[in-house]
């Protein structure tokens, strides 16, 4: 009797860190499909925005667009660092975590520039915003590998 419930017991202890080691893997995955996503919007706004700022400058539909996409990143800015961070790659969703703070300076500069009246194109592309968003993608090409 004593042996069955001493393999009993090993048995669920087998199981529940193999749960654990698979949930750990499952969240991973999970975590690097989101930053996946997540890089994905930050390219479409580095590629974009720059030709709009230019457009807004003159034109006061592609202005309104312009703050509806600075507003738009910032919410998915805001998303990405409230996502919970993987046991693996905790480090690299520090990285983005910061990156995302200098993007986030960048946009409320630009907003109040906007919102001041001094819309400047040249302006977007000096700020921290590009840059911290150029080395997002970078460091999420290394979140991928994780999940790959």
């Amino acid at each position: 009797m004593k042996k069955t419930k001493i393999a009993l017991m090993m048995f669920f202890t087998v199981v529940l860190s193999g749960c654990s080691i698979l949930e750990g893997f499952t969240n991973t995955l999970g975590y690097a499909d989101k930053a996946t996503e997540y890089a994905n919007k930050v390219s479409t706004f580095v590629n974009e925005v720059p030709s709009l700022a230019e457009q807004a400058t003159t034109d006061e539909q592609a202005a309104i667009e312009l703050e509806e996409k600075l507003e738009n990143m910032k919410q998915d800015i805001t998303e990405f660092n409230e996502l919970e961070e993987p046991s693996v790659g905790a480090d690299l969703h520090q990285q983005v975590v910061e990156q995302n703070k200098q993007a986030l300076k960048g946009i409320d500069a630009y907003l109040n520039n906007m919102e001041d009246g001094k819309l400047d194109s040249s302006v977007i592309e000096n700020t921290e915003i590009f840059q911290a968003l150029s080395d997002i993608t970078n460091t999420i090409d290394q979140i991928k590998q994780l999940g790959g």
